[in-house]
């Protein structure tokens, strides 16, 4: 069954990995996860027309400097996301965002999205292996929504300059699990007060790029799964899939539309 699986994973990200064209790059954030992203688009054979940071900011985030762009990849902090993205979409250059924190004012960014017919893909995680991680997810709160001896608790562990908790990724998780199991009602970040909580519990640890841990626990035993990142390379490699593949596209995207996984 682990061989049909990988051969199948194989499969479905073998066109993605292998079969591209060079693309323009924008790099709006240039942090320790920009220069990740840069290296490896460059190492697939794109160029970076400008590496946007708090310096140039104001120079570079104009119409007529962003528009030479294919595409811009933004990952900044959550108090600048918002504005960096409607200036690419008044640049009229597709992007690919990373960044999380910012999703109260989302409906504000979607309305101007698809008003001005522009393009995002925004995921909380572009990690391919999280993707692979969030479907189980989805797939076992399923299950276990039938058995209410079952609790679940999320746990995420980062290293101690990620600005926002629970991180983007563990509140995927969540509202996995929320529009599932229907005896929780609210995800909290901390220990759960009641039983219709959902407890995510985040810690911040150097130098961890990432620990996600979905357990469900009964007086019996557990069920647990657990994504662990290595290095940053994975959550780059899954953005520059990403800004491959928008090309030609006009809506609002996700990474299971980038890697089929609807």
């Amino acid at each position: 069954m682990a061989i049909a699986c990988i051969y199948v994973l194989d499969c479905i990200f073998e066109p993605f990995i292998e079969n591209h064209f060079p693309v323009k790059i924008a790099l709006i954030g240039y942090g320790k996860m920009g220069r990740a992203i840069e290296s490896m688009a460059l190492q697939r054979g794109h160029e970076i027309i400008c590496r946007v940071d708090l310096h140039n900011r104001a120079a570079w985030l104009k119409p007529e400097k962003l528009s030479a762009a294919d595409v811009a990849i933004e990952f900044t902090t959550p108090e600048s996301a918002v504005d960096n993205l409607l200036a690419c979409f008044n640049a009229g250059v597709p992007v690919v965002c990373g960044t999380t924190g910012w999703l109260q004012r989302w409906p504000e960014v979607e309305k101007l999205c698809r008003e001005k017919n522009q393009t995002l893909v925004y995921a909380s995680n572009f990690s391919l292996g999280v993707n692979l991680f969030f479907a189980v997810n989805k797939y076992l709160a399923q299950l276990m929504a039938a058995y209410p001896q079952y609790d679940v608790q999320i746990r995420e562990v980062h290293h101690t300059q990620k600005k926002d908790a629970p991180s983007g990724t563990a509140i995927t998780l969540a509202e996995q699990i929320l529009q599932r199991i229907e005896r929780k009602k609210q995800w909290v970040n901390r220990p759960a007060m009641q039983p219709e909580e959902l407890a995510i519990l985040s810690e911040r640890v150097d130098p961890v790029p990432g620990i996600h841990e979905v357990r469900y626990s009964s007086a019996i035993d557990e069920i647990e799964i657990k994504h662990t990142a290595h290095s940053r390379e994975g959550f780059a490699l899954g953005a520059v899939l990403a800004a491959e593949w928008v090309e030609g596209k006009k809506g609002i995207f996700s990474m299971e539309d980038v890697l089929g996984l609807k």
